[in-house]
């Protein structure tokens, strides 16, 4: 396991902090953070996202309403849930958030409740549960993975344990919440595949409308209505992906930058934070880089 740290936790309460911590070999990765100015741009990740609000209050909206994570709750997100998030509170708030990415969750899932095969994967229907069991299960991993000590049998042990105690919490599974798409999504779909295809690619509404097939205003409602982002925001959202892995890889900020398409090493780090809430360096210290 490795550890970074944004900034060391500080003296007065009044600052932001972050650290970050990212497993060697597993999609398996976690923010301990505190945050009374810092405000996410609106974002979603590629990876089951699990959080246990500590002190304060987060407030964030999902899947059309505003919520509120207080002292105790937990947050979840499933791959690919658009949200924001800031402080509900004058005093900020601390929280701890883990993202598990969905082949870890799901072979994790099947190993301990069906000693091994495939499972379909759990979606949750609410974004923030109320569930003192699965806060402390979740607890306890965060603990593992941030005590350089604990040993990766440890660490294995904490992490099924998490994971089965936030499934037990899920509403549907992604069998069943995939209808076929209609002619809308369809289009949608055309316009992500191609911004996927395309993310460093500086392209204008006419050409993305074409890709999809329909007008420019068909396409960014149709957008909008399947994914919950801009067509705007979900291409930066692939280039800072790209970006995350590029870092892992050794990849300068510099260069990184720019096979992605941003315009420079500022300009992707002021996006990095306002989706990730650490720096580019803070997410290569932990994910074991030489700066």
């Amino acid at each position: 396991m490795n550890a970074g740290a944004a900034s060391s936790r500080p003296e007065r309460p009044e600052r932001d902090w972050a650290r970050y911590f990212r497993a060697d070999d597993r999609p398996l990765e976690l923010m301990h953070a505190y945050f009374r100015v810092h405000r996410y741009h609106p974002h979603s990740h590629d990876a089951y996202s699990f959080g246990v609000t500590e002190v304060g209050v987060q407030a964030f909206r999902c899947r059309g309403a505003n919520r509120a994570s207080a002292t105790g709750m937990v947050m979840a997100f499933n791959p690919d849930d658009p949200h924001d998030g800031h402080s509900g509170a004058e005093l900020g708030f601390e929280y701890r958030i883990a993202h598990i990415g969905p082949e870890l969750f799901a072979e994790v899932l099947g190993d301990a409740l069906r000693g091994g095969g495939r499972v379909a994967l759990p979606l949750f229907r609410e974004p923030v549960i109320h569930d003192e069991h699965a806060a402390q299960a979740l607890l306890r991993l965060f603990g593992s993975m941030e005590e350089a000590r604990s040993s990766r049998l440890e660490r294995d042990e904490r992490l099924a344990e998490a994971v089965v105690a936030m499934a037990r919490r899920a509403g549907v599974t992604d069998e069943i919440r995939t209808p076929r798409a209609s002619a809308s999504a369809l289009v949608a779909e055309r316009a992500r595949d191609w911004l996927e295809e395309r993310y460093a690619t500086d392209c204008d509404a006419d050409e993305l409308a074409r890709a999809a097939g329909c007008s420019r205003y068909a396409m960014y409602r149709a957008f909008v209505a399947r994914y919950g982002l801009s067509p705007s925001d979900y291409q930066r959202q692939c280039r800072l992906r790209e970006a995350r892995r590029l870092l892992r890889n050794g990849v300068p900020l510099a260069q990184a930058a720019g096979a992605v398409g941003f315009a420079d090493q500022s300009h992707l780090t002021r996006w990095f934070v306002r989706y990730f809430g650490i720096t580019p360096g803070a997410y290569r210290r932990a994910a074991g880089v030489d700066m």
